[in-house]
């Protein structure tokens, strides 16, 4: 008894003495923004620190995931993002996002440099496919058919590629028919260190996330280098949210029990800070309860109130925390102006018919200076372009790109790949415009809903913005989200994602089988009756009586019921006496 007492102690000593060696640390913040528009956006944050020996395996973890850990220890993976996206976010009226996510699927990663071409399209193979499993999304369709390199749109944010930058190494690829359901979300809060059953995760309530205006789900990792022999991987998971308070209280004022369903109790016990931001720079409600402090943030030339909540320091016993806004009396001559972003852009399609159509995107430029833009167009090997038709229009001027990064696609094998640099006017709107064709595809290669028509993924406008305005991003060489406060920099790095197009490519009769074969059937079926009838009944030829008239059927009907007999219930002798075994003759009576 001794003995079992002294090996369990010591098995208690060995866990805890294990689990102070790993250096790791959780933080959860959730920011709150109510916008010009009636909406309200809700950004969660989870972020994970863990500090490794560059000899330390990565399938030893703590906080992080280890299904995380494996991928970056098989794949040979330097940063990953991952996207799940349902809805679009309106540029022009709710600013920019903290993180992008274009409509759909959206996935690239950086690959380690030592790699060549054929090891790094086979590891983004076998990457997406675990992808797939891993979140319960269809990212095993990426193929090479359907995946980018792109040359100038992407910056890597691992410490190596800050200083040496290798295109070869980047993967991109989307999805756009890809629909964001619970099956996604709940593998994804399985990542946490604190699952959804503690925590900011708790607020997470499938009910009410999808029957929002836009939700996002994020996945980004990477992998920093440090001085010695130690290097640091950052893991962030993000839920990008826009309810409607129409919907959600059906008035002006608004409450997180509303919006979620239900409050806090309090913050994740695994995290080291737990924090909820509402930015109150136009504030016109009154906010329940007070805020743990106000906080001011200045960021190039843009100033923004915050109001804190710390989690921590509230006690479990004490009620759910619940943010309510009551909104004031308003004028009812006031009206909001919406101000605009400094940059934005709209994406459709033009052309008549079925043969030849013209991609165009719009580009607004609302700043008082000219602006220098990378702009990626993403075009599946389905949708052949012309290069020759490329078009960048401000009214009656045409702009001449600084930079065009052109690969031709090849049908079934290889995306087309456009990329050009150019420089847009101050105060002005250009038009970027290119020619394709509209072309047949093999009949197995329409989805099941075939007049729906095929998706083109979003297109990227990459920027560098030497303003903050209606900026929320978090700097590059930071991981948490109150490290955007007071981080003012020369310039804002920017990506902006377009809408994904529905084209509708020319379609076969699918229903043509269908028909054929309920003709088919339907002569066989009539044929064969007749003819099963004449193989297997034998003919009999009878004599054709005369219709009778209505006297002669009376007649004929009285005439049977006279012939029916009465009685005969017993078998009698030839002499008519009852017996009950035939015999020959009748029996004398007296001789």
């Amino acid at each position: 008894m001794f003995a079992r007492s002294v090996f369990f102690a010591a098995t208690i000593f060995a866990i805890v003495n294990k689990s102070t060696q790993f250096q790791d640390e959780f933080h959860e913040e959730l920011f709150l923004k109510p916008l010009p528009t009636g909406h309200i956006n809700s950004y969660f944050q989870f972020s994970t620190e863990w500090s490794l020996n560059r000899g330390e395996s990565l399938q030893h973890t703590n906080l992080v995931s280890r299904s995380i850990a494996e991928i970056f220890h098989h794949y040979h993976i330097k940063e990953l993002h991952i996207s799940l996206t349902n809805g679009l976010w309106r540029y022009e009226n709710w600013g920019y996002p903290v993180v992008p996510g274009a409509p759909g699927a959206e996935v690239w990663a950086w690959f380690d440099g030592s790699l060549n071409k054929t090891d790094v399209d086979e590891e983004w193979k076998n990457l997406c496919g675990t992808l797939s499993g891993l979140l319960c999304a269809s990212l095993s369709f990426i193929d090479n058919s359907n995946t980018l390199n792109p040359k100038f749109s992407f910056r890597p944010q691992f410490a190596d590629g800050l200083k040496e930058p290798d295109s070869k190494s980047i993967r991109y690829a989307t999805l756009p028919r890809e629909i964001v359901c619970t099956e996604n979300l709940t593998p994804w809060k399985k990542l946490l260190p604190c699952s959804n059953r503690d925590g900011l995760a708790s607020l997470l309530n499938s009910g009410f996330i999808h029957s929002t205006n836009y939700h996002s789900l994020g996945l980004h990792i990477r992998t920093l280098s440090q001085s010695g022999s130690f290097y640091k991987m950052q893991v962030k998971q993000t839920v990008n949210l826009v309810f409607d308070k129409k919907i959600v209280s059906h008035n002006a004022d608004w409450s997180m029990r509303r919006m979620f369903g239900q409050g806090l109790i309090s913050g994740c016990f695994l995290s080291k800070t737990s924090k909820v931001y509402l930015d109150v720079t136009n504030q016109d409600f009154d906010i329940t309860p007070n805020p743990t402090r106000l906080l001011t943030s200045q960021r190039g030339g843009s100033i923004t109130k915050i109001a804190e909540f710390d989690l921590k320091l509230r006690h479990r016993n004490d009620a759910s925390f619940n943010i309510a806004a009551i909104a004031r009396e308003k004028n009812s001559k006031v009206v909001n102006i919406i101000s605009p972003p400094p940059l934005f852009a709209k994406r459709f399609l033009l052309g008549v018919g079925q043969e030849h159509g013209k991609i165009v995107t719009k580009v607004t430029n609302t700043h008082w200076a000219g602006l220098q833009v990378v702009f990626q167009e993403n075009i599946p090997w389905f949708v052949p372009i012309y290069l020759h038709s490329l078009k960048i229009s401000h009214g009656a001027t045409t702009i001449e790109p600084s930079v065009i990064h052109y690969v031709p696609g090849i049908r079934r094998e290889r995306a087309y790949e456009l990329e050009i640099a150019f420089t847009i006017p101050a105060k002005s709107t250009v038009e970027i415009s290119i020619d394709f064709d509209y072309i047949f595809l093999k009949w197995l290669e329409y989805p099941p809903d075939a007049n729906h028509g095929h998706y083109l993924g979003s297109a990227v406008l990459s920027v560098q913005l030497p303003v903050a305005r209606n900026y929320t991003g978090v700097p590059v060489d930071r991981f948490l989200f109150a490290d955007s406060f007071n981080a003012s920099r020369p310039a804002y790095f920017v990506q902006i994602r377009t809408e994904a197009l529905l084209i509708s490519l020319p379609t076969p009769d699918f229903s043509m089988p269908y028909n054929v074969i309920c003709l088919t059937c339907t002569v066989v079926a009539l044929a064969f009756g007749p003819i099963h009838n004449i193989s297997t009944k034998k003919i009999v030829i009878r004599d054709k009586q005369g219709k009778k008239t209505l006297v002669e059927k009376i007649k004929q009907f009285f005439v049977k019921t006279k012939k029916t007999p009465n009685t005969t219930t017993e078998p009698t002798d030839q002499c008519g006496e009852p017996t009950a075994e035939p015999v020959d003759q009748c029996n004398e009576k007296t001789e």
